[in-house]
């Protein structure tokens, strides 16, 4: 049916569901193209598209383990990826060219001192990571603020000098004695000035920018302008692969084989060593149970209180040896006696000698103080004792008494003639 063929209420109600239609058709294809913008905005921003990266390279050995698109590791988070790998030259010191890029803010933990290119096992599959390690001191590899090299004069003249810093080590060249570090104030003008130096490369901390402005030269030790043929170098510490660590445990398992081998048969003769030693234990331990039978005897003998005694002394010596020591022990008593009757007359003369002398002493002071008081005492003993002598002296030379005092007569000795001294010639004659 054609359509001037229709009613116009027909005809306006068909162009109203075709402008519905249209519209649909508009907004699904509007639905579908913002969803499409998004995956793929939501793509590029978990793949870091839209962050800053900073370009890196080092060398390696070789390419196994490794692909362009794998991630870069620091610190055990995924950092950035590698973009490029390729041989080098025949007569060049390495042999693979790698180049890898570090997403904004990572590139910030590597400094020129400390941070290194590290190509470490993943897995058993001979399967390479490359891992960057984070810098220890040193300068930024990158830096974001904007350099300029202005002379100590322009650099003495200016306003905002607080803002600028060195983008420069500063050296004495004559003595190689660091003056300046890099990142330091414009602060020691002056001394650099005397240095002999006329121009200095600055940069503006204040200001900020989103992409590299400069990367550091290690030779020249400055930050030089940057380009996007520039990257820094980060030195390799590679380790080698499994498949290779494999192969040297296999030819080291190897080379340790006929060992092991004379091992075991050093062990199959222990063995056997021991084998024959078990039988001729067995024979011991055979020999052995007449032993073992009359020790069992004896020390059933010995299961009752004084049998080891008896066992050790018989009878009779038990005996003797009670009677010795009851003969002992009746001749410690009597010493025991005796020594406490000595110990008492000990203690009783003791006490008379005591006596003895507390009486001479009595004695002597009773003298000395008769002589202290009497001066004349001694003169009058004197003279008695020299009557006492005249006394016995006539005693002796009475008649009745003279025969006690008589002493007794004994030879003489005889008389030796004197001879006359004669001279040795003489005495020849």
């Amino acid at each position: 049916m054609a359509l001037q063929d229709l009613t116009p209420q027909l005809r306006t109600r068909l162009s109203r569901m075709e402008r519905a239609v249209g519209w649909f058709m508009v907004l699904a294809m509007g639905l579908l193209s913002f969803g499409f913008f998004y995956y793929i905005y939501h793509t590029a921003e978990s793949k870091g598209w839209f962050l800053t990266k900073a370009p890196y390279y080092t060398y390696s050995d070789r390419a196994s383990g490794l692909k362009v698109g794998d991630p870069v590791m620091l610190m055990g988070l995924p950092v950035g990826q590698i973009t490029r790998m390729e041989p080098m030259e025949p007569d060049f010191p390495h042999n693979i060219y790698v180049e890898f890029e570090i997403k904004d803010p990572y590139y910030g933990y590597l400094w020129t001192v400390g941070s290194r290119a590290k190509i470490t096992t993943a897995d058993l599959l001979g399967k390479r990571v490359l891992e960057v390690t984070k810098g220890t001191n040193g300068y930024p590899t990158y830096t974001f603020h904007p350099l300029r090299e202005v002379s100590i004069a322009e650099a003495q003249s200016m306003q905002d000098s607080t803002n600028w810093l060195l983008a420069q080590e500063v050296w004495d060249e004559p003595v190689s004695n660091l003056l300046a570090k890099a990142k330091s104030p414009l602060t020691n003008l002056t001394a650099l000035a005397a240095a002999g130096h006329t121009s200095l490369l600055i940069m503006n901390r204040s200001e900020k920018r989103k992409l590299m402005t400069g990367i550091w030269n290690d030779q020249d030790g400055r930050y030089d302008p940057y380009t996007r043929e520039k990257k820094y170098e980060l030195p390799a510490d590679e380790s080698a692969a499994v498949t290779e660590r494999l192969e040297k445990l296999v030819d080291e398992v190897e080379q340790a084989l006929p060992n092991v081998l004379g091992l075991t048969n050093q062990l199959m003769t222990v063995l056997s060593n021991s084998a024959s030693l078990t039988s001729n234990l067995n024979a011991v331990a055979v020999g052995a149970q007449p032993t073992a039978s009359n020790l069992t005897v004896l020390t059933a003998q010995l299961n009752h209180p004084g049998a080891l005694g008896e066992w050790l002394l018989p009878t009779n010596i038990h005996r003797q040896l009670e009677g010795t020591l009851s003969n002992a022990d009746s001749a410690l008593g009597s010493a025991n006696a005796a020594l406490r009757s000595t110990d008492t007359n000990l203690t009783a003369l003791t006490d008379n000698l005591g006596r003895s002398l507390d009486n001479l002493a009595n004695l002597t002071s009773n003298l000395n103080s008769q002589v202290q008081v009497n001066s004349n005492i001694l003169g009058q003993i004197s003279r008695a004792v020299v009557d006492a002598d005249s006394f016995v002296q006539g005693l002796k030379h009475h008649w009745l008494l003279r025969s006690a005092f008589r002493t007794k007569k004994t030879n003489a000795p005889p008389v030796w003639p004197e001879e006359q001294l004669r001279s040795p010639k003489q005495a020849n004659q």
